[in-house]
């Protein structure tokens, strides 16, 4: 199954849980296959860091948006899971990909300019998708503050419920060193500290979802 993580706004933290959850199904049996359409290639950038550093499980990282066509074409049990990091700044591949995609993944950071750049970027989905086998559009709140007098997060997270042809997942990530951290050593976060909070929301997702 093919899931795609994107948002038209930069800087929402998706090549972060693209990342993180890769790691996660890369303990999987079937194993995952990443495909990093992101111009900026910071995902590649990562695992080769976690390759470099002598890090496991590996997996492998791909730009070529054919071989994910073929990938998804494909038939057998043993397909492996398959995650596809994408970006506005090549929205011929992020079109593509949605068009394949199995369940769409939208990290949203709390602020209003978020949420209309959210809304606008599932219209885009939902131009690209073939209606009558619609695929799963998840959104969830990333980059949570951690202050409880900050209003900005519960208020971005209802404006995001209501937003329609997206479904809210109830689940937070929060603002954490722990996931800066991620990307510099290559490591996920709950390869860094399993006991940490940003590992225990990071695996409550991975669960969600897988």
């Amino acid at each position: 199954m093919l899931t795609v993580i994107g948002n038209l706004k930069g800087g929402t933290g998706k090549s972060t849980v693209a990342f993180n959850l890769a790691v996660w199904l890369a303990h999987d049996k079937a194993g995952v296959r990443v495909f990093d359409l992101d111009p900026q290639a910071t995902l590649t950038d990562t695992v080769e860091i976690r390759e470099e550093d002598g890090f496991g499980p590996l997996f492998d990282v791909s730009d070529d948006i054919e071989e994910l066509e073929q990938l998804v074409k494909s038939k057998g049990k043993k397909k492996p899971h398959l995650i596809a990091d994408v970006s506005a700044t090549n929205m011929p591949q992020l079109e593509a990909a949605i068009s394949m995609a199995k369940r769409i993944l939208i990290p949203v950071q709390p602020s209003q300019a978020d949420i209309w750049s959210t809304q606008r970027f599932v219209k885009i989905v939902m131009s690209a998708i073939n209606k009558k086998n619609k695929p799963e559009i998840l959104g969830f709140i990333n980059r949570a503050d951690t202050h409880i007098g900050v209003r900005e997060t519960g208020e971005a997270e209802e404006a995001l419920q209501m937003l329609p042809n997206i479904d809210h997942l109830d689940v937070r990530l929060y603002q954490r060193t722990a996931y800066r951290r991620s990307f510099s050593e290559g490591l996920a976060v709950f390869e860094q500290d399993p006991k940490c909070k940003a590992a225990r929301e990071m695996k409550n997702l991975a669960k969600i979802l897988y």
